[in-house]
């Protein structure tokens, strides 16, 4: 059942997806038309010109002018091939850097909710081959006008010899279009299927990939790579599937095309016959009745456009997902209040967080705790607006979180995580992530709060060793994104089980660094540990979803569920 384009919802950013491309590299695209176009004129007028150079041979006319005309035209076909090949690489490569870029900005404003709907391999397929199909777009539809052009063309100028000739033709221009419009919906729905399996088949990968430790480790290599390879068959078939709509739509064509162009050179032969045509006439009419009859050519260039365009709804279904938007409000100066107000939040139909009701004041150490499960990451991601809530506000210092402008809202929150992405080209870059401007002194300085100083002075550049080259442990990695959040600065700090894999030496030392220095931000911390928790200001305990308890570590002790949070069995104290 086909869907109507109005209640398809993703028609409409995949239109304005392939408009953007046309758009972004306008004067290209309109030279590559023109490019093409001008191919196609200069070979309508070659069979005309070569009738005329023949009709002069044979009358011992004067001939040697047209002779050159001839030469002429087919040096110019030839030009406007190379320049059409290189404008066409040339929009194509463009275009396509533009859909990337467009995509990857979509998903990484999307943020978890991209990789929770998609999956991560299926989002890196989309980008990279989706993205190239889908960029071939202004260059096909250019090929496919001037592949257009070519058959009305040949119509016309059948018109011009003789009104018969192009009747004939005409005869069989309906079915003809009948072939082009069930190849186009057909080639469409084949192509969408074969890249909707190759997006499996690298979710599938990406999911191996990380997880390739595991699979050594149980010996299961080669089940992984069945359940990795378990669609190839069907991906085979759906291929299979593609090419064979495109050869029934070539072989239906070269089944009606000639017919008609046979016509045209019967009738142009009776004319012949009759002195109503001259023989150069004659050979100019039955170059016309190929071009005019060339589906052949028009079957290449829709399939292409039909790959390009399946490729496009692929990505315009990421684009239809909404991205969060930001507000216009500023920030008023505060000192970091955090307020979570009814909040309640849902991933893959469960509900993690039920009416939380929080209020955490300026300049607190605010440890979360609870069992796995309990919505404690979702909380920490809710702080900063790395999700939304779906029902319920979060505020700082007074302003709804969905208010604020995206500068305003990320100048003021850093954060921290358990397995920090650890970009730029060197350890200081990393450290400097989204504040170019950060002087060098407080680049070390917030790695010596983080106790990452030492051993990134012990690489072989220091601060300038490139990231690729730096190996490091699961506890240094989580110090360097530790001084990331630290240099960061803001009122709101949020660590999302950013110390889990430092030794309990240095959490303490990290701890320490938390609940001193000269500015005193607002500070979430994920916590696992009863010491760690013991150090903060207050404690608020996730239970099930629902927020069970907020006071300080040593009077939510006397309470033996919360002490089995931290594995501590019934009639144990601290």
């Amino acid at each position: 059942m086909t869907t109507r384009a109005d209640d398809d919802p993703v028609a409409a950013p995949t239109r304005a997806l392939l408009r953007g491309a046309n758009r972004h590299d306008a004067a290209r695209c309109a030279a590559l038309c023109a490019v093409s176009c001008a191919g196609t004129a200069a070979g309508l007028l070659l069979p005309a010109v070569l009738g005329r150079t023949l009709d002069l041979l044979l009358a011992h006319g004067p001939a040697a002018r047209w002779v050159w005309w001839c030469v002429g035209l087919v040096a110019l076909l030839a030009v406007l091939d190379g320049c059409e090949s290189v404008l066409t690489g040339t929009v194509d490569a463009r275009a396509t850097a533009w859909l990337r870029r467009r995509f990857a900005g979509h998903v990484l404003a999307l943020g978890p909710r991209a990789t929770d709907r998609f999956g991560a391999g299926d989002l890196v397929a989309r980008l990279v081959g989706g993205g190239a199909q889908a960029g071939t777009a202004p260059g096909a539809l250019a090929a496919l006008l001037a592949a257009l052009a070519g058959p009305v063309g040949g119509v016309v100028a059948l018109g011009l010899i003789d009104w018969r000739l192009a009747a004939v033709l005409l005869a069989g221009a309906p079915l003809l279009a009948l072939l082009l419009r069930a190849f186009a919906r057909d080639t469409s729905s084949c192509v969408a299927d074969y890249q909707r399996l190759q997006g499996g088949i690298a979710a599938a990968l990406a999911e191996a990939v990380g997880g390739s430790r595991t699979i050594r480790a149980a010996g299961t290599e080669e089940r992984e790579t069945a359940r990795i390879l378990r669609t190839l068959p069907e991906l085979s078939r759906a291929g299979h599937r593609m090419w064979r709509v495109q050869g029934r739509a070539a072989a239906r064509a070269v089944a009606v095309a000639p017919l008609l162009q046979l016509a045209v050179v019967a009738l142009a032969g009776f004319l012949l016959t009759r002195h109503r045509l001259s023989v150069g006439e004659v050979l100019a009419a039955s170059r016309y009745a190929v071009l005019a009859g060339g589906v052949g050519v028009l079957v290449g260039r829709v399939a292409a456009l039909s790959r390009a365009r399946a490729a496009a709804r692929r990505l315009g279904e990421v684009l239809a997902e909404p991205a969060p938007a930001s507000g216009t409000r500023r920030l008023p100066p505060g000192p970091g209040r955090l307020q979570l107000r009814g909040v309640t939040a849902r991933r893959g139909g469960r509900t993690v967080l039920d009416g939380v009701d929080l209020d955490v004041p300026g300049g607190t150490l605010l440890a979360v705790v609870g069992r796995s499960g309990a919505g404690k990451s979702l909380l920490a991601a809710l702080a900063g607006r790395l999700a939304d809530p779906d029902a319920g506000e979060v505020l700082l210092d007074g302003v709804p979180l969905r208010e604020l402008a995206h500068d305003d809202l990320r100048a003021a929150v850093s954060y921290a995580f358990e397995r920090p992405a650890l970009l730029g080209t060197t350890i200081e870059d990393t450290i400097a992530l989204g504040r170019p401007d950060l002087p060098p002194g407080r680049v070390r300085a917030a790695a010596r709060r983080a106790r990452a100083d030492a051993f990134v002075r012990r690489l072989p550049h220091g601060y300038a060793t490139a990231c690729r080259d730096a190996p490091r442990s699961g506890g240094e990695s989580q110090r360097l994104g530790l001084a990331r959040a630290f240099a960061h600065g803001g009122r709101l700090l949020v660590l999302d089980d950013a110390l889990s894999s430092l030794d309990t030496v240095t959490e303490h030392h990290v701890t320490e660094a938390l609940l001193t220095g000269d500015t005193r931000p607002t500070r979430l911390l994920v916590a696992h540990r009863a010491a760690t928790a013991a150090r903060a200001d207050a404690v608020a305990w996730l239970d099930g979803g629902r927020l069970r308890a907020v006071g300080p570590h040593a009077r939510l002790w006397r309470d033996p569920a919360y002490r089995a949070v931290f594995g501590v069995e019934e009639g144990l104290s601290r």
